[in-house]
């Protein structure tokens, strides 16, 4: 365990690590990048790169959803965002990205007043089903019980229960919670669930049976969850300790193994790396795939937190364009910033430090290595 630190004679922290602070050291052994293997197993379904598109409205329509989907990830809808208030979101869209930095909140707020209509529901996940990639579709844990229904009978192959914290044991005096313990048993399809950022809080999800467990506060480069909560887990530290959570209830459920995936401050291939190295199966990707210039967002992004009625946990930010969506995953690259090429820089990682695929990688030393960058001499 980390060591502790005094805050103040009756208060101490533990001190928790960024991506930023950690770096990947390489071995005695390297590999020719032809050799490496980046593809990981979800359930039933192999997929040929571990990635998950973030069900953002920034990033991912049913078009980029099965865009995402031929090039080997996952793409996961919002089924509470626009695609699934409006039949044509185009105006939303619109008003969205030409508000005025002090406005865009506000905007938003109008704009996600309308309500979330089923049949939609239904028809942007066939839309994706019949492009005959895996289908992934979010709800939140407040929604999940009025329209999971609707979701399954669509044909759903991925069922994410995506919040900015997600727990097993939801306290309520005025609702019923969900029991998420009983919902995943009864039902027949895999269950990807989060955010967490602790180790109990992830050893209690992955005893309520999902398939792989989110680990982030959700919002990622949009978010103010800090600034208007106080709430932060720094995500290297926040991925290792759900790993370790990972291992002892492998051993506790004799076998059972739960996919651990990275949900935030994953903005480059950097990131996608250390997030590996700290434990991660697989990454979801939001600002980095908002960049694309099929995302919808046109440059901005966005999370559910921006547009909350009355708590606004984050806001619209400009992340820009800087390639298609399969020279961000694929390559190839002209910019030396990690925004582009990031599976490519992920094989090249695994052949640089020797191992042979993405569960090898967990292996690999890791040393503290604040990062801060400095000007060229």
């Amino acid at each position: 365990m980390s060591g502790e630190i005094e805050i103040g004679r009756s208060k101490r922290a533990r001190r928790a690590y960024s991506f930023d602070d950690i770096a990947l050291v390489p071995a005695r052994r390297t590999r020719d990048t032809q050799d490496v293997r980046v593809g990981w197993q979800l359930d039933a379904y192999h997929l040929d790169l571990p990635v998950m598109a973030a069900p953002m409205d920034s990033v991912m329509s049913p078009e980029t959803a099965v865009l995402v989907g031929r090039l080997g990830g996952v793409g996961v809808l919002d089924l509470e965002g626009l695609w699934t208030r409006y039949e044509d979101p185009s105006e939303a869209y619109a008003r969205i990205r030409q508000a005025g930095p002090g406005e865009a909140t506000r905007a938003m707020q109008e704009v996600y007043r309308a309500p979330i209509r089923p049949e939609l529901i239904t028809a942007r996940l066939t839309q994706v089903r019949q492009a005959g990639v895996v289908v992934a579709g979010r709800l939140s844990p407040a929604q999940t019980q009025r329209h999971w229904r609707t979701v399954v009978d669509a044909g759903v192959d991925l069922f994410v229960i995506r919040g900015a914290a997600v727990s097993a044991e939801h306290v309520s005096g005025t609702v019923e919670p969900l029991n998420l313990k009983r919902f995943i048993y009864e039902l027949d399809v895999p269950v990807i669930v989060g955010g967490v950022t602790t180790y109990t809080a992830a050893l209690h999800l992955m005893r309520t049976g999902a398939a792989a467990v989110l680990v982030g506060q959700g919002g990622g480069a949009s978010s103010s969850v800090r600034q208007v909560l106080g709430l932060h887990m720094p995500m290297a530290t926040a991925v290792s300790d759900v790993a370790a959570a990972r291992r002892d209830f492998l051993d506790e459920s004799g076998g059972r193994y739960v996919h651990v995936i990275a949900d935030g401050s994953v903005g480059n291939s950097g990131d996608v790396v250390k997030a590996i190295a700290c434990g991660a199966d697989a990454v979801m990707l939001g600002a980095a795939l908002a960049r694309a210039v099929e995302a919808p967002g046109g440059g901005y992004h966005w999370g559910d937190e921006s547009h909350h009625e009355r708590l606004p946990r984050g806001f619209r930010s400009w992340v820009g364009t800087v390639g298609s969506l399969e020279e961000i995953l694929n390559g190839p690259s002209d910019r030396a910033d990690g925004t582009l090429n990031i599976v490519g820089a992920l094989r090249r990682t695994l052949a640089t430090t020797g191992y042979s695929d993405v569960k090898e990688l967990q292996r690999v030393e890791v040393v503290l290595a604040p990062y801060a960058a400095t000007p060229s001499r």
